[in-house]
């Protein structure tokens, strides 16, 4: 593979959810990297089911074995980064912690992703995205006025708190690495990412411009030109009119140009003209209010299916999803020069034993040694 991130080496202990896809996204870019795993160095090479794994082999590695983390240290001599996604003191009490690798290779970038990061007094504790988001504040304005907030999948904790700052962080202290010679640990806690996502909506909470009730808000379903609405077919259509003069677009094509309407910005008219909105899209089809803005600027568009984003005619013309074969997201954001590419599919656990520590100048022989010695597990 080639990418923005050719020559850049990895160690991936094995993790779910945000560590995995941060791995995914680096080695769609170019990173070499070789994932470590509990796994079967005899595994056939048949793909499997999880994305997130893709664009790398796996590696079969008893990191409880003296061998097999004796390995783990001898690999990270050649690796820029090492990626671990365990509950703080796993790596350390495992033998291949920040300071064990440090001592063989004091330039490599140590990153390590958390729900509550390495210290404080959750950094113990169990959880899952629902609950990082929920402490830093970010999911309590996601919901209705009057209703639960509702949880915006493993969106905003795994995948943008965590695994996007991962990444974000890791690339940051290899250039400092680069100049400076000294490698770092990366902390990367989902809470303070997601804590970080919700910059905007501190700085409008300090300027009185939002408030608790969620809701009730510009961004939060508050507003009638920044909302979700039913169709006749019982689809939807989503709207993010903010501007006046997609505001303005927005009117002309619900037919209410020319009425004398409140203004856009007087909050108390905001849940009278919701259910005047509601009522007008209620009485066509998706389809027909897709095509009505069409080629217009007031920013409403079809809410769509995950399985119809693969099909809509935007998605196909800038080739966003790769639907031959498994049907998947390409990789993003897109370069000039040296794009990036989807890898090898993903594998079953152990199926790149051979091929990967090759490639990283295991050769055959020493393989045979670490697998009598118990290395693979």
């Amino acid at each position: 593979m080639s990418g923005p991130l050719d020559g850049l080496k990895v160690v991936e202990l094995a993790g779910i959810g945000p560590s995995p896809y941060a791995c995914m996204l680096m080695a769609d870019l170019g990173a070499d990297i070789l994932r470590i795993e509990r796994g079967d160095v005899d595994a056939d090479q048949e793909p499997t089911w999880d994305l997130l794994n893709r664009s790398r082999p796996s590696v079969a590695v008893d990191l409880k074995s003296d061998a097999g983390r004796a390995l783990i240290l001898e690999l990270c001599e050649q690796a820029d980064v090492l990626i671990e996604g365990f509950r703080p003191g796993v790596t350390e009490r495992l033998g291949v912690g920040p300071l064990d690798v440090a001592k063989r290779n004091p330039k490599l970038v140590y990153g390590r992703m958390t729900g509550y990061g390495q210290v404080g007094p959750l950094a113990d504790r169990a959880g899952h995205d629902i609950n990082y988001i929920a402490v830093s504040g970010a999911l309590w304005p996601v919901g209705r006025k009057g209703e639960r907030p509702v949880p915006p999948l493993n969106l905003v904790g795994d995948f943008g708190g965590g695994a996007m700052f991962l990444v974000f962080g890791v690339l940051a202290a290899v250039l400092s690495a680069r100049e400076t010679g000294e490698g770092q640990v990366v902390d990367a806690a989902m809470v303070d990412g997601s804590a970080s996502l919700l910059t905007m909506t501190h700085a409008m909470m300090n300027a009185g411009l939002w408030h608790d009730e969620r809701g009730t808000n510009l961004l939060d379903s508050g507003a009638p030109f920044y909302e979700v609405y039913e169709t006749k077919d019982l689809q939807y259509v989503a709207v993010g009119a903010i501007e006046a003069k997609f505001y303005d677009a927005l009117l002309d094509g619900l037919g209410l140009d020319g009425e004398e309407l409140p203004a856009q910005f007087d909050r108390d008219a905001w849940p009278g003209m919701k259910e005047r909105f509601a009522a007008l899209f209620r009485e066509k089809s998706r389809d027909e209010w897709t095509g009505i803005f069409a080629g217009v600027d007031a920013c409403v568009t079809p809410v769509l299916s995950p399985r119809e984003a693969t099909q809509h005619q935007y998605n196909t013309a800038r080739e966003v999803f790769s639907t031959e074969g498994v049907v998947q997201p390409l990789p993003a954001p897109r370069f000039s020069k040296t794009p990036g590419a989807l890898g090898q599919p993903p594998g079953k656990p152990g199926s790149g034993t051979r091929t990967g520590l090759a490639s990283w100048g295991v050769d055959e022989m020493r393989q045979e040694a670490l697998r009598a010695q118990g290395a693979f597990g």
